[in-house]
């Protein structure tokens, strides 16, 4: 949203606070520029949970907030377009787990998946493909005008086979009213819906190459693919107004649960 990346030592004490209101604790906070001493007020009402542990799960991408991850001892998540991809970054997560000084398969890794469960010849990009695929495509151009517009470094994941779409994109994005606040045009529907100006942008392939679209029998396969890679948990983003496909995603997880 036109801002870098959070500082991992900002976060890391974030965090840190947290977990001590997640206990109950009284901590330090800086607020307009003063620490002041901050805690859950009134637990004893029932209406704040301080008594069950809270777990700690980080989305980390780069390789210092992977070390973060491990670190803190956190469980983690990865935005995973495809097997091979997702099977090198959990290798590359377990190597900063286990510097780190836990056991192997103490990390729980979770994979944060999505897209359509089509029929046998239906096109990835159809009216029920580009409804519930085509917003995880569209995260890819909305990243690169990001960074294109802000003067931000491109992300390492960006798809180079994907290069022409996202350099038309941004050009188109460089439009975007007003020009000071152009992520307010550029995150509309972001992971929610996709919108008449980014359609074009966005093919058949990219949304095979950005997400979990195919038959049920090629979706079990890659989904079996990301369990014998390690990953403990799969979860599955459904946007908004597709519900019909929780019982679709359904068949497919129960097969592995």
């Amino acid at each position: 949203m036109c801002l870098g990346a959070v500082k991992l030592a900002d976060m890391e004490a974030y965090i840190r606070v947290l977990q001590g209101l997640w206990r109950g604790e009284t901590v330090d906070f800086e607020i307009e520029g003063k620490r002041r001493q901050i805690r859950f007020l009134n637990p004893e009402l029932g209406l704040i949970n301080i008594d069950d542990p809270m777990p700690l799960y980080i989305a980390a991408s780069g390789p210092k907030a992977r070390a973060l991850t491990a670190k803190m001892g956190a469980g983690w998540i990865d935005n995973v377009a495809d097997v091979e991809r997702g099977a090198a970054t959990l290798g590359q997560m377990r190597s900063a787990w286990q510097q780190a000084g836990h056991a192997h398969d103490a990390l729980t890794a979770v994979a944060w998946i999505g897209g359509a469960v089509l029929d046998e010849g239906e096109p990835a990009d159809g009216p029920r493909g580009m409804a519930v695929a085509g917003p995880r495509a569209s995260m890819l151009l909305h990243r690169a005008a990001d960074t294109a517009l802000a003067g931000h470094p491109a992300p390492l994941a960006m798809r180079p086979e994907f290069a022409a779409a996202v350099e038309g994109y941004v050009a188109h994005a460089r439009s975007f009213e007003p020009k000071n606040a152009y992520y307010l045009a550029n995150h509309r529907g972001h992971l929610m819906f996709v919108r008449p100006d980014e359609r074009p942008f966005i093919t058949a392939e990219m949304i095979r190459r950005t997400s979990f679209t195919g038959t049920e029998r090629e979706i079990k396969q890659r989904v079996a693919g990301l369990a014998d890679a390690g990953f403990n948990q799969a979860v599955v983003s459904i946007p908004p107004g597709q519900e019909n496909m929780i019982e679709n995603w359904g068949r497919i997880l129960r097969a592995f649960g």
